[in-house]
């Protein structure tokens, strides 16, 4: 163990739903509170805290201080709230600039929480929110104007999924297969909003969203929040009943808007190659996974782009049963963010929670045998060719 080593020493996370009778500051609280638990972390020894939200401005009308807000009512004042907004990847994003807080020796014990209230009822206005995700002046330029009765992304994502099936011969069974394995993993998952186990057939028969994908391929929104508590190697002594898990490397990047080089090297590739080297690890190290997957197909193209599976594999591992729980490389075994719900200032934070109580032996009936490393892929956003911001994180049980 280093001393400038971060290590994470609690986690915790709401359920994800649709309820909307919980504000944005209760669920934070909620989610804050499980982690300083489960870390053994009075709110006096948090020295620092960034709060990921991307849509309480645009779905609640609080456009600013939304942290500031939310911490006070958790019980904290004083110390430094950097409010964090960065699409999709907005928890993991706070949890790397914590991180890097951490490293800098700014502060000794850092706190990373996200939360959101997506699920208003407000049809018009949530559709107009995840279209702020893309670059909405080039999107009016270019007349595109999205009439359908759903996020643009769902559009995006189908594009994606169309092109990789022309390029690898993948089917639709595929991503079926990916969203009837995360429903399965799901139903061991209380936290999650979707936990009805479906057939490989009965994804295929649900209600078409865009082609080729189908209502289970996709993440519903939701409301929830996550957070993490993480603190320098050095420090780890004043926390005796936390159970540290090593961060051995976290990784934020941006996409590029040149389709050849998204397609050749995408931004989950790059991070990734940046993250495993950081971290002195093969992703054949990788014990379990939590990627993006909003839909199904962003499950087996992340999977691919970590290495985890090769290029133009992700169909045939995953109908093949490698990436379900007992398989080569289990991912999503949370569910994913299919099942899970994608309420956006909490979805990494929710999934690195994943992955911290996999590599404790906490999962339950859900539990990935003897896994000591894991991955967390969160992306956000689309600009161009690929997503806006991407983040790799590796997580392992620590050495002390």
């Amino acid at each position: 163990m280093r001393d400038d080593d971060v290590y994470i020493i609690g986690t915790g996370r709401t359920p994800f739903s649709s309820d909307r009778s919980a504000s944005v500051k209760a669920l934070a609280q909620s989610a804050i509170e499980t982690a300083l638990s489960d870390a053994g972390v009075s709110r006096a020894e948090v020295q620092a805290a960034y709060f990921a939200n991307a849509g309480q401005g645009a779905l609640g009308g609080q456009h600013m201080i939304r942290g500031q807000i939310a911490l006070r009512h958790a019980g904290f004042e004083h110390i430094p709230v950097v409010n964090v907004e960065n699409a999709c990847a907005s928890a993991t994003t706070a949890l790397t600039q914590a991180v890097a807080l951490i490293r800098a020796g700014e502060a000794d014990v850092a706190l990373a929480a996200g939360a959101e209230r997506l699920a208003t009822g407000d049809r018009p206005n949530e559709k107009l929110f995840f279209a702020g995700a893309t670059d909405v002046l080039a999107a009016e330029s270019d007349g595109f104007v999205a009439e359908q009765d759903r996020s643009v992304f769902m559009d995006i994502y189908a594009s994606l999924a169309r092109d990789y099936m022309e390029r690898y011969g993948a089917t639709r069974e595929a991503f079926a297969a990916v969203a009837s394995k995360n429903l399965a993993h799901a139903v061991h998952n209380p936290n999650a909003q979707r936990r009805q186990a479906l057939t490989l057939g009965e994804v295929l028969a649900a209600r078409e969203v865009v082609w080729p994908l189908t209502l289970p391929m996709c993440a519903p929104i939701g409301n929830g929040a996550a957070a993490a508590v993480i603190c320098r190697g050095d420090v780890l002594k004043r926390f005796p009943a936390a159970s540290p898990l090593r961060i051995a490397a976290a990784v934020l990047g941006t996409g590029t808007l040149d389709p050849a080089q998204a397609r050749q090297d995408p931004i989950t590739k790059r991070l990734a190659r940046s993250a495993y080297e950081r971290a002195g690890v093969d992703p054949r190290d990788v014990h379990v996974a939590e990627v993006h997957d909003a839909t199904a197909a962003g499950e087996i193209i992340q999977i691919e782009a970590l290495g985890l599976v090769p290029e133009g594999e992700g169909g045939r591992a995953t109908l093949a049963g490698e990436t379900r729980l007992g398989g080569r490389i289990p991912v999503n075994v949370s569910g994913g963010l299919e099942a899970n719900g994608h309420p956006i200032g909490a979805t990494g934070l929710a999934q690195v929670h994943e992955i911290a109580d996999q590599l404790r032996g906490r999962a339950g009936a859900r539990q990935v045998e003897r896994a000591s490393i894991g991955v967390v892929e969160n992306g956000g956003g689309f600009l161009g060719a690929e997503e806006a911001v991407a983040s790799v994180i590796l997580i392992e049980r620590a050495s002390l």
